[in-house]
């Protein structure tokens, strides 16, 4: 069965049941679980679907606006890998920071029962978490639909108030000069969250490893560790500042 048919069955198959499983998916269609795990990405980066640990859901499903879910569907294995890895870093009784990044949004599959407690800024994040184990703590601001996620001096002074045992977090761009973002009001919560965290992560695909963009708004001294796919030459230089780096 070549994909075309492939894409037809799966998305009539979402239709009908809401999500799918790629184990259940690959058996009724007589193929590998390889090939229908590439065949759920390339519809999740059409935005025809939203890719899940072990399956998929229907956009319809997920209270997500779809530019947010096309984020997130991009680079997923990728990001799984790296989340995989950074939930292993948290233990029940973290105090955690999660802000509004689509890799940091993935960790929450893998967290769901760990007895935690996380403080962010991201709607699809507490979406995710809101039936789990966790528990969450919202923060107020002003509100940005595009980000789905809460920005702004209240949020800053929000955060101000709590301290976190570990913060997981995400950037446009890391290099040996340091923090980058697109936006001056992601980089003022993204020193918020690490100046409250006894310890911070950076969630980052290779992409953003070596990347320098717009705003430059804090070094290296900031986060503890990132946690990456990338085999970027980039890495030696923040061990050498002290940087924890996990590769994955």
């Amino acid at each position: 069965m070549n994909f075309q048919k492939r894409k037809q069955q799966i998305l009539e198959k979402l239709n009908t049941d809401g999500d799918i499983d790629v184990k259940q998916v690959a058996l009724e269609l007589s193929a590998s679980e390889i090939t229908i795990r590439r065949d759920l990405n390339q519809l999740a980066d059409d935005g025809l679907l939203y890719r899940t640990h072990g399956g998929a859901m229907r956009i319809d499903q997920v209270v997500i606006p779809h530019q947010f879910v096309n984020k997130a569907a991009q680079n997923v294995e990728a990001k799984d890998k790296i989340c995989r890895a950074a939930a292993n870093e948290i233990h029940d009784g973290d105090i955690v920071f999660m802000d509004c990044g689509s890799t940091v949004h993935r960790l929450c599959q893998f967290i769901k029962n760990k007895k935690i407690k996380v403080i962010t800024n991201s709607l699809p994040v507490v979406y995710e978490l809101q039936n789990s184990l966790v528990s969450l703590n919202i923060i107020g601001g002003e509100f940005n639909a595009e980000r789905q996620a809460v920005h702004g001096s209240m949020a800053n002074e929000h955060i101000s108030h709590y301290k976190a045992t570990r913060a997981f977090l995400g950037v446009d761009g890391i290099s040996r000069n340091g923090l980058f973002a697109n936006s001056e009001l992601e980089a003022d919560i993204t020193r918020a969250f690490a100046a409250q965290s006894k310890k911070t992560y950076l969630l980052c695909d290779e992409s953003k490893i070596g990347r320098e963009t717009y705003l430059r708004f804090g070094t290296l001294e900031m986060i503890g560790a990132v946690i990456t796919n990338s085999r970027s030459n980039e890495l030696e230089y923040f061990r050498k500042e002290g940087v924890k780096v996990v590769e994955v």
